[in-house]
């Protein structure tokens, strides 16, 4: 016989017994009951014991189904973290893969495994910031192009050449998709990641309106028009020793309206080329020392301010250039300016500039 059985039973025994020792015991001690009122007395207290077993078996259901409940949770949990670690190992398997990938022969195959990092990235922002660590170690490896004059031997063949060019158009699609994982500018709760392009060679590398936490350009080579306008860099920026040039076109730089929350350094960059940087703030200390302009900066600095220090020595310029148009509110540091002497040279008050 079951437990619950058992329990109807004994409560149902009980009951009786209640009933019938009720009722007697009234009929017994007091002489005023009528059989009427003992029986009735009797089912009552038969009734309420009844009725406690009841609420015993309604708890006990309801202690049983919280189990259940509990025991189901936890399985729940169980299958969800199954799931994402079968998730994690999908994803990490997808990850080895196209990295490895990165290294095939065929160019198709090297342009489909970056787009599968970075559909893994969109899928799995996790992954973000280490995909952009993979697209820039891809942009930083030695490259060699002909159009660029950066090999020892310029007799380039058609073949060789045909290489060169079939190579850059993955190392162009690299940077795509650089720009396209990171956030918009404009995205306040976005997170912030960060690029290492130390030593990297881009052509038409385009960061406008994107949102960057530190940028490493150190000793890079940047061809053709570059564009970093109305980008947002919160964390420090390094161009320290980058060089500017023509590639398919003549070398353009163009920052304008572009906030650097921290320090921005361009220490001897050699700007050949365009450069424009109106209406761009500079909230920390910045660095132009020893750089050099061989293009007209006019009115390249036309509404840019600088908040924090900074440092333009031995800047020197080749063509005009008009700094008139630039506010400072922190220490500046103007020494060793120089110009060439056929060039008009608008510089703010107190400033002075030496002739080439």
């Amino acid at each position: 016989m079951s437990e619950r059985k058992i329990g109807l039973v004994a409560t149902v025994s009980i009951a009786v017994v209640v009933l019938v020792g009720v009722s007697i015991a009234l009929l017994i001690f007091d002489s005023r009951t009528t059989g009427a009122d003992a029986l009735r007395t009797g089912g009552l207290a038969a009734g309420s014991v009844v009725a406690l077993y009841a609420l015993w078996l309604n708890d006990r259901r309801r202690r049983v189904e919280e189990q259940r409940q509990e025991v189901e949770r936890a399985r729940h949990e169980l299958e969800t973290r199954r799931a994402d670690l079968d998730r994690d190992r999908v994803a990490d398997e997808r990850f080895a893969r196209a990295v490895e990938l990165l290294g095939h022969e065929a160019d198709q195959v090297r342009v489909g495994a970056l787009h599968a990092l970075a559909g893994l990235a969109r899928s799995n922002p996790g992954y973000i910031q280490t995909v952009l660590d993979v697209l820039c170690s891809y942009l930083r490896r030695p490259f060699l192009h002909p159009r660029y004059g950066n090999a020892e031997d310029n007799d380039w063949s058609q073949r060789e050449a045909h290489l060169a060019e079939r190579k850059l158009v993955i190392r162009l699609t690299a940077q795509r998709l650089i720009a396209d994982l990171l956030p918009r500018a404009d995205d306040q709760d976005a997170p912030q990641y960060d690029l290492d392009l130390t030593g990297a060679l881009l052509e038409y590398f385009d960061l406008s309106d994107r949102k960057v936490g530190t940028l490493i350009l150190r000793y890079g080579q940047l061809f053709s028009s570059n564009n970093f306008s109305r980008s947002e860099f919160h964390g420090p920026v390094w161009f320290t020793g980058t060089s500017l040039g023509s590639g398919r076109i003549s070398g353009r730089f163009y920052c304008d309206d572009a906030v650097f929350h921290d320090r921005a350094w361009f220490s001897g960059v050699k700007f050949h080329g365009r450069v424009s940087v109106e209406r761009t703030r500079f909230k920390g200390p910045v660095k132009f020392s020893d750089s050099r302009f061989t293009d007209r900066t006019s009115p390249a600095w036309a509404g840019s301010v600088f908040e924090g220090p900074a440092d333009f020595r031995t800047v020197h310029f080749e063509h005009d250039v008009d700094l008139s148009g630039a506010t400072f509110h922190g220490e500046v540091q103007n020494t060793g300016i120089t110009t060439n002497a056929d060039r008009e040279a608008t510089l703010p008050d107190g400033w002075k500039a030496g002739r080439a």
